[in-house]
């Protein structure tokens, strides 16, 4: 007898234990997916107007909040993170549907004058078969970031979700089926990047890629799409600052710097985890910030603590390993710095939150994005060392400024290489504000209507007028 296709084990982060297997899809199922795909631009989905699609991503909006039970304990237990994260995953994918959903016939074009007197004006026109490679972290609303204003544009979708966390969108593929949405519209694949992730970003019918994850993958799919000369978004994350400096309300900052470790237990590529703190409050936030992490309760997803497990045992160790050479290197541990101590999540991929002070930019945690709960505390003493600090990265997703003062708030915010920057508040903005980076963070913008144009192509039409006599 010949063995079967390769498979995927998908386990509960929790407790190491498996939960599923899946079959991997090869060339063959890709090639399937795609053609469904095409076929669907052509047909159905292709036929639809702009209204229609706006009405048909409004019901399944309504869709997913009706679900939303179902699909976040899924999503909880598959990805490790706390189901009231999870809950307000599958509302943010459902407000992504929403917002494209309403602006769906809203995607205009220009009328330019011209000095021959020629009608001139644009068209944006769909792509055709857009690839969407998502990440493990929050595959919901990451898969709706993107999949809504493709949909909304009047693209239809191949998705290939990470091989660590891909139940949720399987599931997710199933209701949008069952709720009448044409075949192909959503096309889903499973497997992993260098196999089944290749074979979609190579397929001929694929007509503009966008990935969420790693520089490196990032860079093999723009190099793979580069052959083909076929567009592309990239994510890549980030190694976020935030500036606080001696005005700042620094409950406020200490918030934002808890935040990014109770989210998704740090593994977030927009989270702040470099926080730079002026000399005259440093070791007042320091102390406050212990303080904060020590209440932070930790546990499986399904408890709903603060935070949840990491998603793998792979990113387990290499947390861990960053923690290590973090002290090698010469970091102080406020608190955390390893495995939690507690028998009972012994199997699980538990890191206790973690803060590091006396770190500096050379070192390798302050420059490694590493997705985990693990808080950097650098500190200045003039606003131009921060900012210099702040850009001293490969990455420049996200940035952030805490100060009472609105001049140099808006100072700094010029200043940050980042793509999007938030002043007193950390995370802030929804579905309506452009996300995306500089530098190696990533190329293109996710969210707003920025994303619906991305999604889009610009066609010219120059019609000639006759002169009257």
């Amino acid at each position: 007898m010949g063995q079967g296709p390769p498979e995927i084990v998908v386990e509960d982060p929790a407790t190491g234990e498996e939960l599923v297997r899946l079959p991997e899809d090869g060339p063959e199922a890709v090639d399937a997916a795609a053609r469904a795909a095409r076929e669907a631009f052509d047909g159905p989905w292709g036929a639809l107007t702009a209204a229609e699609r706006g009405r048909t991503l409004l019901g399944l909006a309504a869709l997913l909040r009706e679900r939303a039970d179902e699909l976040a304990a899924l999503e909880s237990q598959d990805t490790g993170k706390p189901l009231g994260q999870a809950r307000t995953d599958v509302a943010t994918a459902a407000r992504y549907l929403e917002y494209y959903g309403g602006a769906a016939d809203k995607l205009l074009g220009e009328t330019i004058p011209s000095e021959d007197g020629a009608f001139v004006y644009t068209l944006r026109e769909p792509y055709g078969v857009v690839a969407h490679i998502t990440p493990w972290n929050s595959p919901l609303s990451q898969l709706f970031r993107g999949v809504a204003p493709s949909l909304a544009a009047g693209n239809t979708v191949l998705v290939k979700p990470s091989e660590v966390a891909p139940l949720s969108t399987r599931l997710v593929a199933g209701v949008l089926e069952e709720a009448g949405l044409p075949r192909g519209v959503v096309a889903v694949v499973n497997g992993r990047g260098a196999t089944t992730g290749a074979a979609v970003v190579d397929h001929p019918l694929v007509a503009h890629i966008t990935f969420t994850g790693s520089v490196a993958t990032g860079a093999a799919v723009m190099a793979a799409a580069a052959r083909r000369i076929v567009p592309v978004s990239l994510e890549l994350g980030g190694k976020s600052p935030t500036i606080v400096l001696p005005d700042a309300d620094l409950d406020a900052a200490v918030d934002a710097a808890a935040a990014a470790v109770i989210r998704n237990a740090g593994q977030s590529c927009f989270a702040t985890t470099r926080i730079l703190v002026h000399d005259d409050v440093h070791d007042a936030f320091v102390e406050r910030l212990v303080a904060r992490f020590g209440d932070l309760t930790v546990g499986p997803g399904r408890e709903d603590p603060d935070l949840g497990p990491l998603a793998s045992r792979a990113q387990l160790d290499r947390v861990l390993e960053l923690l290590e050479s973090a002290v090698a290197e010469g970091a102080t541990v406020g608190c955390g710095g390893g495995r939690i101590d507690d028998p009972a999540l012994a199997s699980g991929h538990f890191v206790a939150p973690t803060v590091l002070t006396g770190v500096e930019n050379p070192m390798r945690v302050a420059r490694a994005e590493v997705f985990g709960p693990v808080q950097c505390v650098l500190r200045f003493a003039t606003e131009d060392e921060a900012v210099a600090l702040a850009n001293a990265s490969e990455y420049g997703l996200a940035a952030g400024v805490f100060t009472r003062d609105l001049s140099a708030a808006h100072r700094l915010a010029r200043r940050l290489e980042a793509g999007q920057v938030q002043i007193n508040r950390y995370p802030a903005g929804g579905v309506e504000a452009p996300f995306g980076g500089y530098k190696r963070s990533g190329i293109g913008r996710e969210k707003g209507l920025e994303a619906l144009r991305h999604y889009t192509q610009t066609k010219t039409v120059i019609t000639h007028v006759e002169e009257t006599p």
